[in-house]
């Protein structure tokens, strides 16, 4: 891990903060879509508080991200293509920041700010990828892709739920959403001479669509479906939390010196099914949430700062959450020395409006699978991954390509009328995905055996598959049906004598793994032993070298043939006999 430690050498020299510097709060709300609000034209949904910040600050309307959540977070923390960054699938270990990687709390820690994240990350859970160790301060979150997730305390509903502060588990009562604009409120109202970043990405609106039913009661009486009902009202109750931290930076006298940006992580997620316009609302686009047509990908994104930007300025230039962390260093000097080239550029001039022409630019989304379909791409074996190339003019959608202003809704594909265009796009898309994957490692690893984190616990969504897939919910734990499989990816920091607990529940709620035999390998290790069918866990102690591993396990029972992989494992290192690696 030397080159990290190197990250944060180039950041933290020559602090200094200044009292220049503005305020900021990033606000990325998940799963909703551009027409997700009442100011782009939802006909159910009365917005007012995005409305306000809508008519307050800057719009980009031709915005995009990625389709899913985590590349998208990958991309808006660093600058960078989340395919160059590690971080560009959900699952599968392939939700791992690379710990190589700056991040914007990084650079605003780096130059004095006060920094804290509030709600869900997605870009790791463990050291060093967790946000509390990469360079925010105060944070409050849940764990894995959702609140009630795999990995998270059994019985999180989004009501009184255990989260976790700086690594501590704490109950907090309260609906998800309340809590963590609650975190965000005491952070901005503590008296300090230091400016705060403030990183707030909830988890509404994802599922499960859980809300207080006043909420979605009256959706529900206008005929939409319970799902859809809840989803809107998850919005309402985000609009109402909206409203109030609006309120309080006025009261408090800040708001003219705090940049507020809101931005969806992806499409719509139940607001429209994104193949027939009159199913819900999407602003006239094709595809919603895990589409690399527009409406998977292009959201809302609005910007306010009284100080310096005009109010109601809408901005048509493609645009995207690669570009906000160059935008921020310019906004708010920001140390940027010695950082890797970003794939985003600075807005500051076209949101100031001091520029008369923007160039055009060329963007790709992806939506990624795990590793060996992505080295046969490489190698010319296989398919590429879904993906759109975006320019002023043409979205290419998987050979497909269409006039986006003329043909908005992508109904009309140009392809057999323009080859010339389809072959130069392509040839584009293979040029950077051979770039964004030129440094590439085959996986970032969990790291184990390390002060800052012993024990470490590794769980089933964590898996790079080998049989069947990964399960991410709960009720999955207990499916006897599932015969799964996968390895994790780690490295042994440091050469000792390791325990390695194996379980297929989790150790807050323990039951029978329904095995009665367990074994395990990692790295040239492979040791097995019998165990009876009602043990909720099996001990193994192993002695490992430093060095990088796969470590996978097998549950198997002789009465009925099942056979599976260990859900959880929690490795502890016992006793160090070596230097760490």
């Amino acid at each position: 891990m030397q080159r990290l430690t190197s990250v944060f050498g180039l950041l933290f020299c020559g602090f200094a903060a200044g009292a220049d510097r503005p305020n900021v709060i990033l606000i990325v709300t998940d799963d909703q879509g551009y027409g997700d609000m009442s100011c782009h034209g939802n006909p159910w949904l009365k917005t007012p508080s995005l409305d306000r910040l809508a008519a307050e600050g800057a719009q980009l309307e031709d915005y995009h991200v990625d389709p899913v959540c985590t590349p998208t977070r990958a991309a808006l923390m660093t600058g960078r293509y989340s395919s160059r960054v590690g971080a560009w699938a959900v699952t599968e270990g392939r939700q791992l920041l690379s710990a190589d990687e700056a991040t914007m709390a990084d650079l605003f820690a780096g130059v004095g700010y006060r920094t804290g994240m509030f709600g869900k990350w997605h870009l790791g859970d463990t050291w060093p990828y967790a946000p509390r160790f990469r360079g925010f301060q105060n944070v409050v979150r849940h764990l894995a892709g959702g609140i009630d997730e795999i990995g998270n305390p059994i019985g999180n509903d989004y009501f009184d739920d255990t989260y976790y502060r700086n690594g501590k588990p704490e109950k907090i009562l309260g609906y998800c959403t309340d809590v963590f604009f609650a975190e965000c409120e005491r952070m901005i109202s503590e008296p300090s001479e230091q400016p705060f970043f403030v990183y707030l990405p909830l988890n509404a609106m994802h599922g499960p669509h859980t809300v207080a039913e006043k909420y979605s009661v009256p959706f529900r009486a206008e005929g939409h479906s319970e799902n859809r009902s809840k989803f809107f009202g998850q919005i309402i109750n985000f609009d109402e939390n909206l409203g109030r931290l609006l309120d309080l930076l006025e009261s408090r006298k800040v708001a003219d010196e705090t940049i507020v940006i809101f931005m969806g992580d992806n499409g719509t997620a139940e607001g429209a099914n994104g193949r027939f316009p009159d199913d819900g609302h999407n602003a006239g686009m094709r595809g919603k949430k895990g589409s690399v047509y527009e409406g998977g990908h292009r959201v809302a994104c609005f910007v306010r700062w009284p100080a310096r930007l005009q109010a109601g300025r809408k901005i048509h230039a493609l645009t995207s959450c690669r570009d906000w962390l160059p935008t921020l260093i310019d906004w708010c000097n920001l140390d940027a020395v010695n950082l890797k080239r970003f794939d985003g550029q600075s807005l500051a001039p076209l949101l100031e409006g001091t520029v008369d022409d923007w160039p055009d630019r060329t963007m790709f989304v992806e939506r990624q699978s795990d590793r060996p379909a992505l080295e046969a791409s490489v190698k010319g074996r296989g398919q590429y991954p879904h993906y759109a190339m975006l320019s002023e003019k043409w979205r290419m959608v998987d050979g497909e390509i269409y006039d986006i202003d003329n043909d908005p809704g992508q109904s009309t594909d140009l392809s057999a009328q323009h080859p010339n265009v389809v072959a130069d796009m392509r040839s584009k898309y293979e040029e950077y995905f051979a770039d964004v994957f030129a440094d590439d490692v085959d996986y970032e690893r969990f790291q184990i055996g390390v002060a800052e984190e012993n024990p470490t616990r590794l769980t089933v969504r964590d898996w790079h598959p080998t049989d069947g897939n990964v399960i991410w919910k709960q009720e999955q734990l207990g499916d006897d049906l599932l015969e799964i499989n996968g390895f994790w990816a780690v490295n042994v920091v440091r050469a000792g004598r390791y325990q390695v607990r194996l379980s297929r529940f989790p150790t807050d709620a323990p039951a029978p793994m329904g095995a009665t035999n367990a074994r395990i390998r990692i790295g040239d290790i492979d040791a097995a032993q019998s165990i009876n069918s009602d043990d909720t866990s099996v001990l193994f102690d192993v002695e490992l070298p430093a060095g990088n591993a796969l470590l996978q396990s097998w549950l198997s029972d002789d009465r009925t043939s099942t056979r599976r992989g260990a859900y959880f494992a929690d490795i502890q290192l016992m006793e160090k006999l070596d230097q760490p690696r």
